[in-house]
């Protein structure tokens, strides 16, 4: 089987208008990727060798996003939206390339899994023309029934146009499909559009093949998997299955989540063993966390690294560029932004930390914020190796504080503070004795 070559024709030329958006519905996201990405992704882990992706006329948005996630893609537009074999059709030109299998996928099936892909292309390398995937429904009402006799795909038929007896068949079709090379072009440009709708349908190729003595197989995906998603209340249905599998690997790689429903997860975060994940943490693209690493609750991470051993929160915002080393410390409240922060650094809470480096074991006290934006322009703020910032600081960038040096509470620093230096920034305190008594005194009312 590893020396077939496959291809993955991905349809995605859906007008989506249930999903009442200005976006394309296969660009809608699951767990930060698109549902188009899901699929390109799932191809790809499938060992296809090749991916062809089908658009509607227009639609140069699509076409971007597929060839951002599969740069050497192919991309195809359907001119006319005559059915889901016309559909298919429109990738003649990567189909006639001699495949040893083609695969027939929808953007808008976000969930399918590699393996199930990879099974599909096993059915045909291994005697199959054609194999369809269904799915057994809990409720089948609607869906075209797969029909099968002795293990043979005998037929998929359309809820309308089923019998008594096959409207009581709970095998329903799933709508992917991979045809052996050889037979996919003379199959496809069999099926003829003589029904209701006047549309070339997949399914029909089914009857094609089984007319020419081609053999036919079903095979079986959990219902979950095979969702097709059309409108927000099934993209949110598909969201809630795919964080629950993500959830699932974290935990079975070692991750301990105290409450996982309430743990959100991007496709491509990355944790480490013996993470302790505590209620209600937001990971968002581009987050990694290294091993031992505790999260404590309601914190929101974004292209954010947290090393070994750090301690993050509760309520705390990493953004963008925020890198902790390992054994930090972010507390509660604090937001960290484009800013390096070395091992063992602490900065403990209510604090703003924005392009900046931290130094080694530093300790930035509550209230310290770093000026890094004049309207303009960005500056730098250096926190130096062991460095203390006393409560309630600004320190306006550019500037850097020493080695060792102190800030003390409640300076404005703009000037370079050099090692093991103190810096006061702060007017000099003034007591009046009696004065409070005597405001009070003059303020009297009647």
């Amino acid at each position: 089987m590893a020396t077939r070559r496959g291809l993955a024709i991905i349809l995605a030329a859906g007008e989506g208008t249930r999903m009442k958006s200005a976006t394309p519905k296969v660009l809608h996201a699951v767990a930060g990727l698109s549902m188009l990405g899901h699929v390109v992704k799932a191809a790809e882990d499938a060992g296809v060798d090749a991916i062809a992706v089908v658009v509607g006329p227009g639609r140069e948005d699509v076409a971007r996003e597929a060839l951002r996630l599969a740069p050497g893609a192919r991309v195809y537009v359907q001119e006319q939206r005559l059915g889901t074999a016309h559909a298919v059709l429109a990738a003649r030109e990567a189909i006639a390339d001699g495949f040893d299998d083609v695969v027939v996928l929808f953007a808008d099936t976000p969930l399918v899994r590699p393996s199930t892909i990879q099974r599909m292309r096993n059915a045909v390398g291994e005697g199959a023309s054609v194999a369809a995937l269904g799915f057994e429904a809990r409720d089948p009402t609607g869906y075209g029934r797969m029909v099968v006799d002795e293990g043979s795909l005998v037929a998929i038929r359309e809820h309308k146009d089923a019998s008594e007896d096959e409207r009581r068949i709970t095998l329903c079709n799933a709508g992917l499909m991979a045809f052996d090379g050889r037979h996919a072009l003379e199959l496809l440009d069999a099926i003829g559009s003589d029904n209701a709708q006047g549309e070339f349908y997949l399914t029909d190729a089914v009857s094609e093949a089984r007319g020419r003595g081609y053999a036919t197989l079903a095979l079986v995906a959990d219902e979950d998997e095979v969702r097709g998603v059309n409108d927000r209340v099934q993209l949110a249905v598909a969201e809630s299955i795919m964080q629950g599998r993500l959830r699932e690997a974290a935990m079975r790689a070692g991750v301990t989540m105290v409450a996982p429903e309430t743990v959100f997860l991007s496709h491509d975060t990355r944790i480490g063993e013996d993470v302790v994940i505590e209620p209600n943490v937001f990971f968002g693209l581009g987050v990694t966390v290294g091993a031992g690493a505790v999260i404590h609750a309601n914190c929101h991470f974004e292209k954010a690294a947290i090393g070994e051993g750090a301690e993050v929160g509760p309520f705390a915002r990493l953004r963008p560029g925020a890198d902790l080393g390992a054994k930090t410390k972010v507390g509660n409240f604090c937001e960290v932004k484009n800013a390096k922060v070395e091992t063992g650094a602490k900065i403990n809470h209510l604090s703003y930390v924005g392009d900046a480096v931290v130094g080694a074991k530093a300790n930035v006290g509550a209230g310290t914020i770093t000026c890094n934006y004049d309207g303009f322009h960005k500056a730098k703020t250096i926190i130096g190796e062991g460095a203390f910032i006393g409560s309630n600081s600004a320190l306006v960038a550019p500037v850097t504080i020493g080695s060792g040096a102190y800030v003390g509470s409640g300076s404005v620093v703009t000037d370079d503070v050099p090692d093991d230096a103190l810096a006061l920034g702060r007017g000099r305190q003034v007591v009046k004795e009696g004065w409070g008594k005597a405001f009070r005194e003059a303020n009297k009312k009647g």
